[in-house]
């Protein structure tokens, strides 16, 4: 059975594509660009170098072995120290001047002899659902703008630095199988990241620190797992050990929606992958998203997406043809 964060992950058809490789010596400056429904990471192998966040203001210092996560791909900027970010240059002309192809090592900056700062670099889209804005689960859309883990490999355990050296080695080589192998561990990588942020929450924190109390986890386990089985609060507290009414206000608390407002959001998440994805019709997507009545469903899913569930359908047939 799938676990709450691998479910959320696996539904939001989280893709990962690994887009460079890098080599850069100083003095350099790249300006990534702002991309929607795309969480963007970046982990140093070698070296270090600063990152500026603009929408922010802030510049963060990374070292070899960290990780920066920027969740909702905000446009960021990759500099050395001598480069401030007004002299940045835009990837595009990076690339171009590189001539980078997009396979191997992106070489770029000053003197070869310089020790050089050495990135993994990759990004996850999510599926964009039309009428729907975000990644489409609040435990993606509540991510802060970015998330630095220090010493991600040495934090996260000998397994992921074994994947973080697989990573390099895969995007490297010329193997057969090697891009399709890199993605799916830079995807590890995501997951892992996310695990390791959430598990550092303060669990007086808002928002997001419900998914690690152990209580609230273990009812939002339960649901995720049958999610088409008549839930109540009642039954969600049963699953937490806690009483009805404790359960509502620390769950309130700790995610800022009722629990009901989580199951329908999350149904209708499901029911807009079996439209979309599945090509379900409207009875079938209201049964896996837990509606006995195909009305009600219908009514509860304009309220929350904006269309019809057949509106919905036929929106994404002619976006996406066959």
């Amino acid at each position: 059975m799938l676990d709450l964060l691998s479910d959320i992950l696996t539904r939001l058809s989280l893709k990962g594509t690994l887009y460079f490789r890098t080599s850069f010596t100083p003095p350099f400056g790249i300006q990534v660009p702002e991309y929607e429904n795309v969480a963007r990471f970046h982990f140093v192998q070698r070296g270090e170098l600063n990152v500026h966040v603009p929408a922010s203001g802030e510049t963060l210092r990374l070292k070899q072995g960290d990780l920066v996560l920027v969740p909702h791909g905000a446009a960021h900027m990759l500099l050395c120290n001598e480069v401030q970010p007004l002299e940045a240059l835009p990837l595009e002309q990076v690339l171009e001047d590189a001539g980078y192809d997009g396979g191997g090592v992106l070489v770029y900056g000053g003197a070869q002899e310089v020790r050089d700062t050495q990135l993994i670099c990759g990004h996850f889209s999510f599926a964009a659902m039309p009428g729907r804005r975000g990644a489409g689960h609040m435990l993606i859309d509540r991510l802060p703008p970015h998330i630095v883990i220090e010493n991600y490999g040495e934090a996260a355990g000998a397994w992921i630095e074994a994947t973080l050296r697989m990573i390099g080695s895969e995007v490297q080589g010329a193997r057969i199988g090697g891009d399709l192998i890199a993605l799916k561990l830079s995807e590890v990588l995501f997951a892992q990241a996310i695990r390791a942020y959430l598990e550092h929450q303060s669990p007086s924190g808002p928002a997001l620190a419900g998914f690690a109390d152990p209580r609230i986890s273990r009812a939002l386990t339960a649901f995720h797992q049958a999610p088409a089985k008549e839930w109540s609060v009642e039954g969600l507290a049963r699953e937490a050990g806690m009483s009805r009414t404790a359960f509502a206000q620390e769950f309130a608390a700790k995610m800022e929606v009722t629990p009901m407002q989580y199951l329908t959001s999350w149904r209708m998440q499901i029911a807009c992958q079996g439209l979309a994805e599945q090509g379900l019709n409207v009875a079938d997507a209201a049964e896996i998203a837990g509606y006995a009545s195909e009305a009600a469903f219908s009514r509860v899913f304009r309220k929350q997406v904006g269309m019809s569930p057949a509106a919905y359908r036929q929106h994404h047939a002619a976006a996406w043809p066959g």
